[in-house]
């Protein structure tokens, strides 16, 4: 387990007690405008979540690939990365 894995795990669960009070607002039927921002806040929490974990891939996967000297190992890093930039282009 990494330092950044409690972090990550506290994070997740503060957005899931966010999906489910908005849940709850729609039971409500709160104002359309309220709902729509706790969901502007999930997304934003969301986007923060995965540019952690996106660095900790290339802090350890793929330092660790460039480091071993392993040109199939960095060659399959650089792709994952190349396939991950690609999908979020588009």
């Amino acid at each position: 387990m990494t330092t950044a894995e409690p972090k990550l795990l506290s994070r997740l669960a503060r957005i899931e007690g966010q999906v489910r009070g908005v849940i709850r607002m729609v039971e409500e039927e709160r104002y359309c405008i309220d709902v729509l921002t706790q969901i502007a806040a999930i997304k934003a929490a969301l986007t923060r979540v995965e540019a952690e974990v996106l660095k900790g891939h290339a802090d350890h996967c793929v330092a660790h690939a460039i480091k071993s000297g392993n040109a199939r190992d960095q060659k399959e890093k650089f792709d994952e990365l190349v396939e991950l930039f690609s999908r979020y282009g588009k």
